[in-house]
């Protein structure tokens, strides 16, 4: 009846919108933890900074070159597995990957909304790294806190802080205490540096740290976009050359193929 047919669009609508908001408040929250997080990580570093400025060493040097390389092969390790890494099938995840419709329409953000409501957090970044490859420039369109937040909640802000337990409670190594302060902000930033090699509107310090060969140049990493073979490192690419070789033996192994690159109904 007509009833019935107004009293449905009336439920979809509700249920629409409770999910709009639901949606809504769940990204205001996020926003603000991560902000806490990103403040707790500074200060943390902060802390570590200052006890290696405490021990200055001859090997400061090359300790600081070896965080960098470390930071290096960080961001190409976990590039390389999660481009690999399955997505769970099933789920609706291959039709968003091939949602070949206006992705700024109703239509796709409410399929985005659903589907990424069955997904843990975790697999939403393994999606993310398969989105990137054929609509590479969105990961340049993100803000930085969306791009260094994961790492920085999972990543760098314990490790900084079992860094501060280790200062307080004995007495590491002065080459470790340097390394770790290139190799926080270098894993860190891993994500923001990925994404100004997918824009061109960068700050000047990335265009100074490309000329010195701390980070890479896009045309250096479109490598790794024509094969997703080789050359998954994406701060300055110096740690390639270890993970080429490693990537073909595990290619040729089976450890990793084609099969997790792209979502599966």
């Amino acid at each position: 009846s007509c009833f019935g047919d107004a009293q449905d669009r009336h439920s979809g609508m509700v249920r629409r919108a409770i999910a709009y908001w639901m949606a809504r408040g769940m990204a205001i929250l996020w926003r603000m933890s991560m902000r806490f997080v990103l403040v707790a990580f500074w200060v943390s570093f902060a802390a570590n900074v200052a006890y290696a400025f405490g021990h200055i060493s001859p090997w400061m040097p090359l300790a600081v070159l070896g965080g960098w390389y470390a930071a290096d092969l960080a961001s190409g390790v976990v590039h390389l597995y999660m481009d690999y890494k399955q997505c769970p099938p099933g789920v609706g995840l291959d039709q968003l990957y091939f949602y070949s419709g206006n992705r700024e329409g109703s239509e796709y953000l409410d399929l985005r909304r659903r589907v990424l409501a069955r997904i843990n957090p975790f697999h939403r970044l393994v999606y993310d790294f398969k989105n990137h490859h054929p609509r590479p420039d969105a990961l340049g369109r993100r803000s930085m806190l969306v791009q260094v937040g994961s790492t920085v909640a999972f990543g760098t802000l314990p490790v900084s802080l079992l860094v501060n337990l280790w200062c307080w409670a004995g007495t590491p190594p002065d080459a470790i205490i340097w390394a770790m302060v290139s190799f926080l902000p270098g894993a860190t930033f891993a994500q923001y540096f990925h994404g100004t090699l997918h824009r061109t509107d960068n700050p000047a310090i990335i265009g100074w740290m490309r000329r010195f060969g701390l980070l890479m140049t896009p045309r250096a990493h479109q490598k790794h976009h024509d094969s997703l073979k080789r050359d998954f490192a994406t701060n300055c690419g110096w740690s390639n050359p270890l993970l080429n070789p490693l990537f073909n033996v595990a290619y040729r192994r089976g450890w990793v193929s084609n099969a997790g690159l792209e979502p599966t109904a």
